[in-house]
């Protein structure tokens, strides 16, 4: 028998993602919002656990990756999106906003009904045996950082010069095969026209 709650407005909520910005200290040539990053971030994610199952002879679950990583940003629907340079500035800040973050996503989660919060809160914590899928998302999330500092800087905006710099470091400082796979064999068709990646 379904019983339901009227009023729950998890939905609504999530699907302003497309309403939060990007790169807010940024002069962009093209907008970026958490809905694009977040679908660009579960569709690599998934592709880094099949990249580790095929050639590093992992077995992943790409798909529960992708669903982790699809809502890796959610909270932010209510923080907004905080600038790296901000969110990076001191541990003791960086800390800080870990705990506004989680206080955000308690919030959300009381916006479903309650025999379906336990689903969802194991997907925003990724505790547990979803810890291994940490990496992946982080590379994901990286990997799409540098692609939005790659369309940038094709586009003619030296403004994303450093970024560009800035993910690669830190992506090659992850020490994850799958996301250097993933640089070395897909990020060079992200350099050409549409006409030479058909």
């Amino acid at each position: 028998m379904l019983i339901y709650m009227l009023d729950s407005s998890f939905f609504a909520l999530i699907l302003r993602m497309k309403h939060i910005d990007r790169w807010g200290l940024m002069r962009n040539t093209f907008s970026d919002n958490l809905a694009e990053h977040s679908l660009d971030t579960a569709v690599i994610a998934h592709c880094l656990c099949v990249i580790g199952n095929t050639y590093c002879g992992k077995k992943l679950d790409a798909e529960r990756c992708a669903v982790l990583a699809l809502y890796h940003d959610a909270s932010e629907i209510i923080t907004g999106d905080m600038p790296t340079p901000v969110k990076y500035y001191s541990e003791n800040l960086r800390a800080l906003y870990k705990d506004v973050e989680k206080e955000a996503a308690g919030e959300l989660l009381q916006k479903l009904p309650e025999e379906m919060r336990e689903v969802y809160a194991s997907i925003f914590s990724s505790e547990g045996e979803d810890s291994v899928y940490r990496p992946y998302i982080k590379g994901a999330d990286k990997l799409s950082a540098l692609i939005k500092c790659i369309q940038e800087e094709q586009s003619g905006n030296r403004e994303f010069k450093n970024a560009l710099q800035c993910q690669l470091n830190t992506l090659h400082g992850l020490g994850l095969p799958e996301v250097e796979f993933f640089i070395e064999h897909f990020i060079p068709a992200f350099y050409q026209s549409l006409d030479e990646q058909r």
